[in-house]
């Protein structure tokens, strides 16, 4: 069988009843960067962490599962990287570093936050791909 590209469509039913229904579609070339964060408010303590799911995507918003683009990583604000991976267990770069290779179009960047409350910007950028940016903001907590 030959591929082709196109769109899967799965329906679970019950007693004839739609209950789940699943989409998948083939992804075209890798265009731009999603940043997505766990939480977008941190302690302003030096410790608290935010994971931050970066995603390689299509023009159509589909994420390229073949994508191994190398992110270019820029943090300003109230904060510091204090890691990047992206589950590939053979990978031999540095898990402190400001850049990434995705692994199946994505890869994570961790963001520590300062002692003092304010905001931490992140930017992701490739060549040849549209860039992000996601805020997080970090304040004094109780």
């Amino acid at each position: 069988m030959t591929f082709e590209p196109g769109v899967l469509k799965a329906i679970g039913r019950t007693a004839g009843n739609v209950i789940l229904a699943k989409e998948v579609k083939t992804a075209g070339p890798p265009a731009k960067i999603t940043l997505e964060a766990d939480r977008s408010t941190i302690a302003a303590d030096g410790r608290d962490l935010s994971f931050v799911t970066v995603r390689i995507m299509d023009e159509g918003g589909t994420m390229v599962p073949t994508a191994d683009n190398l992110v270019q990583l820029t943090l300003s604000g109230e904060g510091t990287i204090a890691g990047v991976d992206n589950g590939l267990q053979t990978s031999l770069e540095p898990f402190k570093a400001d850049r990434r290779k995705t692994f199946n179009g994505m890869c994570l960047v961790v963001v520590q936050s300062t002692d003092k409350s304010g905001r931490i910007a992140l930017k992701a950028s490739s060549d040849g791909l549209e860039g992000s940016t996601i805020v997080i903001d970090t304040k004094e907590m109780e």
